[in-house]
């Protein structure tokens, strides 16, 4: 299994994961209703706060299922959906925004970091 990773929706810096040489900050996963988790140490593999982000991502658009929410994610062509979004900061405002996805995987740095 590889790792995901994402860009923090507020600040736009890299999520990594914590087996990369980057510090690690706290990070939140917020749904559509307000709901929010908190990842203190992100292992990588989509978990936030005991939560799976393609596990909730399914059910924010009524679909079950971790394989279901990562199909919608990447589905072609590409179709409008509710999506998690991750931020470093616990005051956030859900937007319909997708987080932008780290090329790297959390891990691994990018050119453009």
């Amino acid at each position: 299994m590889g790792f995901f990773s994402w860009k923090a929706q507020d600040t736009d810096e890299t999520i990594w994961n914590r087996f990369s040489d980057q510090y690690t900050e706290t990070v939140y996963m917020h749904d559509n209703k307000g709901n929010v988790w908190q990842e203190d140490n992100y292992e990588g593999y989509g978990e936030f706060g005991g939560k799976d982000y393609y596990d909730l991502l399914a059910e924010m658009n009524g679909l079950e299922g971790r394989d279901a929410g990562i199909a919608l994610a990447y589905a072609q062509p590409p179709k409008p959906y509710y999506a998690p979004n991750l931020t470093n900061g616990k005051g956030w405002k859900y937007t319909f925004n997708a987080p932008e996805e780290h090329a790297g995987q959390g891990y691994w740095p990018e050119d453009d970091d």
